[in-house]
């Protein structure tokens, strides 16, 4: 069974041996701002995950780093080709009638 006098501090998932102890007021309070410090650093690094700003910038800096391959170029401009090719083809069609 754990000592309960025993100080601990919680990295991640895992207890390990700390050394604050229980009894001194100042190495508590320095223990507790540590404590603050990290979870607002978490907060501050979640919110930043799942911010809509932060995610479509992620998304846009995504894509131009995918149009910037020569096989997503070579792509997307037999897609133009081809898109221009049936609109011509589709007036023309509907001028000759």
């Amino acid at each position: 069974m754990a000592d309960p006098d025993s100080a601990t501090e919680v990295h991640g998932t895992v207890a390990v041996p700390g050394r604050v102890n229980g009894t001194d007021p100042d190495a508590i309070v320095a223990q507790i701002e540590r404590t603050r410090e990290s979870l607002a650093q978490t907060i501050d690094s979640l919110a930043e995950r799942v911010s809509p700003a932060a995610t479509a910038r992620r998304l846009r800096e995504r894509a131009v780093e995918e149009v910037a391959r020569p096989e997503v170029r070579l792509v997307l401009a037999a897609v133009g080709v081809a898109v221009v090719g049936l609109t011509v083809l589709r007036i023309w069609g509907k001028r000759r009638r």
